[in-house]
């Protein structure tokens, strides 16, 4: 039952409504907002004391008064009606659908917070998804259950990474419960842009369609002109959507949430209109607990047979992987992809600098059944030759190539072959085929300097018999 306030508010600042508290009525429950304009905005309670309340309202405050405003209180958290239609559809920010069609016809209402996954019943996080990126399938892959953060800079290629992996990551037959392996309509992408330009949005928009990913996708867009409280509420909708489609519909969701340092930015502008203190840098204390709500929501079941894995795009500030966004994101996450500007500005693309970069579930994923038995070995190898290749260059930059050793200018050679031919590529590749270009780029190197390869994988993939 429905219960209505009028003529309770106090204070009208940006997108948060102060009102005086009549009711009892629960943190977190949705409202509904009208003005005097007849208007009626969806809202939720952000914060309670004994005397006050505040609302987050959702939409657009202009033409809102504090004279002649009725709140009317659900009693309820905000919801989400979801169905098997969502794929292929696009919403906003909160969930409404912006396509033009029907509305989803909904089996299932869920909140939107989410239910807590139990540890015990959590599954270890295995098998490889193929993202067709080089630098992340060979040497920092991605494994079904997790959650990989991918940090970048203002005006890096980010956008454009983010589009290629929703349109070309893919399961590799792997079995399912019944025997039979999956199938490729088993693996869907959940896509939220938070608070993107218009013209992004459109981009993501366009991108999955022509590339025909958007049938397998459920496109969430919050634009940077929406309000800020919405923009708290779009990785939500897009997590339970994400939710609903692993862990009742069965199937591998891999989630694309794209900015979060536009989410962190959001909850420190209501942070600080709701008056709290704030921490480091003006972000509330609370971001850290705030952030593992929502990338803790990744993971698998034991008793379920679909997994929600989560590849979290954020800008660095500055390009500081010390500021609090991508600092809280490491202790939370499993390991980070970095992007650099340095390989950006020299037109490697993309701008993946493996050297900074760590996937920590990378061994729980590669050299089994999904992927090839040498593919361990062989990122190793490769990441100790492209670090040995790093430390060649300040020494040639101290006392020149022609001072350096041969087996240091085979390394400088091996670093530049790995940056234009492995890291940098024009259209996705096969697991095999990034695999070969590393047999390949080694073969370059002294055999005593492949120290982590078994002298049957030389054989096998470096050395030519007679």
């Amino acid at each position: 039952m429905l219960l209505t306030v009028e003529g309770a508010a106090t204070r009208l600042e940006g997108p948060l409504l102060f009102l005086r508290r009549t009711l009892d009525v629960g943190l977190y429950d949705a409202v509904e907002v009208r003005g005097s304009d007849g208007a009626t905005r969806l809202g939720r309670i952000a914060a309670i004391d004994e005397q006050f309340m505040t609302i987050e309202v959702l939409e657009s405050t202009d033409g809102l008064s504090l004279e002649g405003t009725v709140v009317r209180f659900r009693g309820e958290p905000l919801t989400f009606g979801l169905g098997p239609g969502i794929l292929g559809r696009v919403f906003n920010g909160v969930g409404q659908v912006i396509d033009g069609g029907p509305p989803v016809a909904a089996h299932r209402t869920v909140p939107i917070e989410g239910l807590p996954m139990n540890p015990v019943a959590r599954a270890l996080p295995r098998d490889f998804i193929e993202t067709g990126i080089s630098t992340l399938d060979l040497m920092n892959s991605l494994v079904r259950g997790q959650k990989l953060p991918l940090f970048s800079g203002g005006g890096l290629p980010h956008d454009r990474l983010a589009v290629e992996i929703a349109s070309h990551a893919r399961l590799r037959n792997m079995p399912r419960q019944d025997g039979h392996t999956t199938a490729a309509d088993d693996f869907v992408i959940v896509f939220a842009g938070i608070g993107v330009p218009y013209d992004s949005a459109e981009y993501f928009r366009r991108s999955l369609e022509q590339g025909g990913a958007l049938e397998r996708t459920a496109l969430f867009l919050n634009l940077a002109s929406d309000s800020s409280t919405q923009r708290l509420l779009t990785p939500r909708f897009a997590l339970s959507a994400a939710e609903y489609l692993a862990f009742t519909c069965g199937k591998h969701v891999l989630v694309i949430l794209t900015d979060m340092t536009n989410y962190c930015e959001a909850l420190r502008e209501v942070s600080s209109s709701k008056g709290e203190i704030p921490s480091r840098k003006g972000f509330p204390g609370y971001m850290y607990s705030d952030l593992a709500t929502l990338f803790e929501r990744a993971g698998c079941l034991r008793t379920g047979a679909g997994t929600l894995t989560q590849l979290s795009i954020l800008t660095m500030p500055a390009d500081d992987i010390g500021h609090p966004i991508p600092d809280l994101t490491g202790y939370i996450t499993e390991g980070q992809i970095v992007l650099s500007r340095d390989l950006d500005r020299r037109g490697i693309y993309p701008p993946v600098n493996v050297l900074p970069s760590l996937s920590r579930l990378m061994k729980d994923g590669t050299g089994g059944k999904y992927t090839h038995p040498d593919h361990p070995a062989l990122a190793s190898q490769l990441y100790a030759a492209y670090a040995r290749a790093a430390q060649a260059r300040v020494l040639a930059s101290v006392v020149g190539e022609e001072g350096l050793a041969e087996t240091d200018r085979k390394y400088l050679r091996f670093g530049t072959a790995f940056e234009q031919t492995l890291a940098s590529q024009t259209e996705a590749r096969t697991l095999e085929q990034s695999m070969a270009l590393g047999w390949t780029l080694l073969a370059g190197l002294p055999k005593t300097e492949l120290t982590r390869l078994s002298d049957t994988q030389i054989a096998a993939h470096i050395e030519v018999p007679g």
